[in-house]
């Protein structure tokens, strides 16, 4: 009784705004469907769908219950309100969407928009796995919204709540349209894989709406809103987080973390990319074969520049899985020549000259650096915590590391496992020649 007046309700307030609204398809029964998931979301007034359902829960974000008369409605349909700032609040969210799912009726059904935020329409993005962990049958819903002048649009960095509503009441109308599409029922592959069932439903709602797919997540803004408070372009942040978050099994903070040093490296005036230049200012040496080397392994597209997601995706590859314990100590041991605990200014450059084949370069800038406490000699804590706070250096130490080794003729297997053989080593006991072997990242196409 009191969903239905709350639906007649909703119908009235829209009709009063002006909208006129084509409904298409059939609304599928809770037996049918427990779920709902609708996109592209991209405005409060796609409440109006709550109306066209039956007035169902539905999975909102914490904030939009304190929105004047949408937030009422919404408190009123037993919602699941997510905390976008608190991690455990989604896993709390994906439990209680199930155990409503898989309540044979006890809840009323679940309207979700799996994007997660507002978007343009122009794409859809990543869906959330909420809707699909359940393994249930969801009933896909199209929203449309095919007006000449855009006043419904809610989107970050856009027109705000009161001036789209104002914009859209000085309209004479407000067409909108919702196509409730067939059910889809998951194979038992979707229903072991909420990943697959949810871009394989993204996909026919897609090509309903005609409109491309993108990898880009929530996330993605977040880290662009970031960029934007460190004076990048706000663009740099966008990195397609989901995608490599699960290939190289990254947080959202550790990322966050490596825009910080992103940001002190790049330029502004390259777009929030880092050249070479840049890169040589920031490791403290001169430009030369090796570092231009070093720099290609990062540079993926090989347009002369790296970006934030090259930058990420470098570090997570090349660098941090050589940056180990076991690597820092060998290398620490191997420039101590006089096995005295410590590194001297000459032990140091000896090291980095051959590494780079430099036999004149000046060192002493970046000996000063790792030298914190200023004794003239590097401890092997002093070492460790620049090796660990500046993992970029990591192939140079391995790269010696690959020296020493073989001229001790260890077996291959003991070479750092973590980095491809990108380096083919042969030296002499006081100098070496590098044969540098093509970049297998660059063909890489699982990013």
């Amino acid at each position: 009784m009191i969903q239905t007046a709350l639906s007649g309700l909703t119908r009235t307030a829209y009709l009063v705004m002006g909208f006129q609204v084509k409904v298409k398809g059939k609304v599928a029964s809770l037996p049918e469907a427990p779920i709902f998931v609708a996109a592209p979301h991209s405005s409060f007034f796609d409440a109006i769908i709550c109306a066209l359902t039956g007035m169902p829960s539905i999975v909102t974000r914490a904030e939009n219950l304190s929105t004047p008369v949408f937030g009422t409605i919404l408190s009123s349909l037993q919602p699941v309100a997510v905390s976008r700032q608190d991690p455990d609040s989604r896993k709390n969210t994906v439990a209680e969407i199930t155990r409503r799912a898989l309540s044979r009726g006890q809840w009323p059904q679940i309207l979700i928009f799996p994007e997660g935020t507002c978007t343009n329409r122009s794409c859809l993005i990543t869906f959330k796995q909420g809707a699909f962990v359940p393994r249930v049958p969801v009933q896909p819903v199209l929203l449309r919204y095919p007006n000449k002048l855009d006043t419904v649009t809610w989107t970050w960095q856009g027109y705000s709540f009161k001036e789209l509503c104002i914009m859209t009441l000085c309209q004479i109308f407000t067409r909108l349209e919702v196509e409730f599409l067939p059910v889809h029922v998951p194979t038992e592959e979707e229903k072991n894989d909420p990943i697959l069932f949810a871009n394989r439903v993204r996909q026919t709602m897609a090509n309903a709406l005609n409109v491309p797919i993108t990898d880009h997540t929530f996330e993605d803004c977040r880290l662009m809103i970031s960029a934007g408070q460190l004076t990048l372009p706000m663009e740099a942040g966008l990195v397609e987080f989901t995608k490599i978050s699960k290939k190289l099994n990254l947080k959202w903070n550790h990322v966050r973390e490596q825009l910080d040093t992103f940001a002190a490296i790049a330029s502004a005036s390259k777009g929030g990319r880092i050249g070479i230049e840049e890169f040589a200012e920031y490791l403290k040496l001169p430009i030369s074969d090796v570092l231009r080397e070093l720099f290609l392994l990062f540079d993926r597209n090989g347009d002369g520049t790296i970006d934030f997601r090259e930058y990420v995706i470098g570090l997570s590859i090349l660098c941090n899985p050589a940056n180990t314990e076991e690597t820092i100590r060998m290398a620490f041991k191997l420039f101590d020549m006089d096995e005295d605990g410590t590194i001297t200014e000459d032990e140091f450059a000896s090291i980095i000259q051959s590494a780079l084949g430099l036999p004149e370069l000046d060192v002493s800038v970046l000996f000063k650096e790792i030298d914190a406490d200023e004794t003239g000699k590097l401890s092997y804590e002093e070492f460790k915590n620049f090796a660990l706070k500046h993992p970029e250096y990591a192939t140079l130490f391995t790269t010696y590391l690959d020296l020493q080794r073989h001229q001790l003729g260890l077996e291959e297997e003991d070479r750092t496992n973590a980095l491809p053989e990108l380096l083919l080593v042969t030296a002499s006991s006081r100098g070496m020649t590098i044969q540098r072997s093509a970049n297998p990242w660059r063909e890489t196409s699982i990013f």
